[in-house]
């Protein structure tokens, strides 16, 4: 994990702990790195425990049940729906207190409800308990963390930070489906959840509790931004018409990747690939979006990050577009899966960066929960939509419309990207 061996320039006064440091001689670690190397752990074990375990243990559930497996895929809607109602009351705390107790107390949360769904006997206890796990999510994971890494660095280096986080946490999937796959096996899933929830505790719950703090430059002085000023930054953002492009952006590159993620292998196999191939084909998604974040985040060295990020957003629009014109050759297919694939995970990185350019890092977490609410609906629809319009008119007009919503989010980026961010009500702190 990369080290910044002197502070942020907004955080010049010495703590106890690098006044001492300095004296024997050394340079002191700045505590933000410790918190992107703890939140790298967190994050990849928080997604696997309680997300990504659930596509693994979905048919057993299922079967134990005596349910369908559609009907328990509703739990997994009812848990994003609850994370996008609790975008903004998270936003919110987190401005207000930061993220220490939050954290802390959503991993304790999630864990517990992680014992509680082994022991669900009846479909309304598995959806009772993932509205609990979404509101978890919320709390803990990847939106709260991106929150408190954008108030502990400067402009300069909070794309390294965010960057260090999300590609080790990209691997969560890789990790902890063929784990979750080989526990279940030997264990049946109620005891798997019950080793998970384990896991989860000891790692997420110490690590937030511990390593979590204010950010430095409030030691040095600097206060925390008064609720006044707080919500005259978020009016601010809002009433900006650039904010809103950046929002049907973002929603409409949310839909497209949801809906190519559920139905890209189910297109493949129509066209006649074996299943294995379209499973391994579509795996290629995770492992480029951490390709497309290293990317992303050495273009924008030379070019602007509004022109990179919808370069990337228009490259995915021509690919889904042509998808269906060369599925039939393999050779076809996987190259523009690939290039689809570099921009799966730009979004991660892009949208803090733009919301922190344009807005400052006061009422940063409300401003992003407000961007987050419909980003969040907007995954959890859009595969149900695409797939009620492959029934109706087939896959190729399915992945036109994918194309479609790129260009529309890459349409969105360019919208009002020169005007110039609003001034009245926002005290800004980069």
């Amino acid at each position: 994990m990369p080290a910044a061996a002197d502070p942020s320039p907004s955080m010049t006064t010495d703590t106890p702990v690098a006044a001492t440091a300095k004296a024997r001689g050394h340079r002191p670690i700045f505590h933000g790195w410790r918190i992107v190397a703890a939140f790298a752990v967190t994050q990849t074990v928080g997604y696997g425990c309680l997300y990504y375990a659930f596509a693994v243990l979905l048919h057993p559930i299922a079967t134990d049940l005596r349910t369908s497996p559609a009907a328990v895929t509703g739990a997994l809607t009812t848990a994003v729906l609850a994370w996008a109602a609790a975008a903004i009351p998270v936003g919110r705390w987190l401005d207000r207190h930061g993220g220490r107790a939050l954290m802390t107390a959503g991993s304790l949360a999630g864990a517990a409800l992680l014992v509680a769904w082994s022991q669900v006997e009846t479909l309304w206890q598995l959806y009772l308990v993932f509205a609990g796990l979404g509101v978890a999510m919320a709390m803990a994971l990847y939106d709260t963390a991106t929150a408190v890494i954008v108030s502990w660095f400067d402009a300069d280096r909070r794309p390294r930070a965010i960057l260090a986080m999300i590609v080790v946490a990209g691997f969560a999937s890789t990790i902890f489906m063929p784990l979750t796959g080989l526990l279940e096996q030997h264990h049946g899933w109620r005891t798997t959840l019950l080793l998970l929830a384990v896991l989860y505790a000891a790692v997420a719950v110490p690590l937030h509790a511990v390593v979590l703090r204010p950010p430095a430059k409030r030691h040095a002085g600097t206060p925390r931004p008064s609720a006044a000023e707080r919500a005259a930054a978020v009016r601010a953002a809002r009433r900006d018409g650039r904010f809103w492009w950046l929002a049907a952006a973002f929603v409409a590159h949310s839909a497209a990747m949801s809906a190519m993620t559920i139905h890209l292998v189910g297109f493949l196999t129509s066209r006649g690939h074996p299943a294995t191939f379209a499973a391994t084909v579509a795996g290629l998604l995770g492992v480029l979006s951490v390709t497309g974040r290293l990317l992303l985040t050495g273009a924008r060295r030379r070019l602007r990050l509004t022109t990179v990020v919808a370069g990337v957003f228009a490259v995915q629009a021509v690919a889904a577009a042509t998808l269906p014109l060369v599925a039939d050759s393999r050779a076809g297919a996987v190259a523009v899966v690939v290039a689809f694939g570099v921009g799966f995970g730009v979004a991660s990185l892009a949208s803090p960066a733009l919301l922190a350019d344009r807005y400052g890092t006061t009422g940063y977490a409300t401003i992003a929960g407000t961007l987050n609410t419909p980003v969040t609906l907007a995954r959890a629809a859009a595969p149900l939509a695409a797939a009620a319009l492959a029934s109706a008119a087939g896959y190729s007009t399915t992945l036109i419309a994918i194309g479609g919503a790129c260009a529309v989010a890459a349409a969105g980026i360019l919208a009002r990207a020169g005007t110039p961010p609003p001034t009245q009500g926002l005290a800004r702190r980069s």
